[in-house]
């Protein structure tokens, strides 16, 4: 469960996210983190988000954001407003490193899924780009539903596929979710 002032880092794609405002403080209202791009970072997949809207303000650099399939660059102090079921995807196109605070609302479980997804990156589960492979997927696919949502393939094909490698997933030892490992504090 994340906690404010948590630091988490994905070492394949650069991006790096410090816990603001946690699910648990807010009740649930939103999730506010400070979300860091490296030079020249990975465009994720396209993705949306089926019943949260999210805000983004770039705080240092530039982002690039394609939303609706169109490009768009964000410079500092520019904010961005993402309604629930946009296509979009963002990431670091520029040189220079680049911050922005990102607001999901309603926090759900979206804390958990990114803590799932770092955690996969720190461990090597994922494939060179920082993509979970498709078995790992198919897991993410079902137990974060609410919060994430591939835009492609259709979402039809996606439940088909992801529901028949679901097991075989299991079988393989994957889960569906991952917790950072804590490191103890020395007295």
């Amino acid at each position: 469960m994340a906690y404010q002032g948590q630091f988490i880092e994905n070492p394949i794609t650069g991006q790096s996210i410090y816990f603001l405002t946690t699910t648990r403080q807010s009740q649930g209202a939103e999730l506010v983190i400070e979300s860091s791009y490296r030079g020249h970072s990975t465009e994720p997949l396209p993705h949306y988000h089926p019943a949260q809207e999210e805000y983004f303000e770039v705080l240092q650099g530039e982002v690039t954001v394609r939303l609706d399939g169109e490009l768009h660059t964000l410079r500092r102090g520019e904010e961005l407003r993402i309604a629930p079921k946009q296509v979009h995807s963002m990431w670091n196109n520029s040189e220079a490193r680049a911050t922005v605070r990102w607001t999901t609302r309603p926090a759900l479980r979206t804390e958990e899924f990114l803590e799932t997804v770092f955690t996969m990156a720190q461990a090597g589960l994922v494939t060179p780009s920082g993509v979970p492979g498709v078995l790992q997927s198919s897991l993410l696919a079902g137990e974060f539903d609410g919060e994430f949502r591939l835009a492609k393939p259709p979402r039809w094909v996606q439940k088909l596929v992801f529901g028949l490698l679901r097991p075989l997933a299991r079988v393989l030892g994957l889960r569906a979710v991952y917790s950072p490992v804590r490191k103890a504090k020395v007295a």
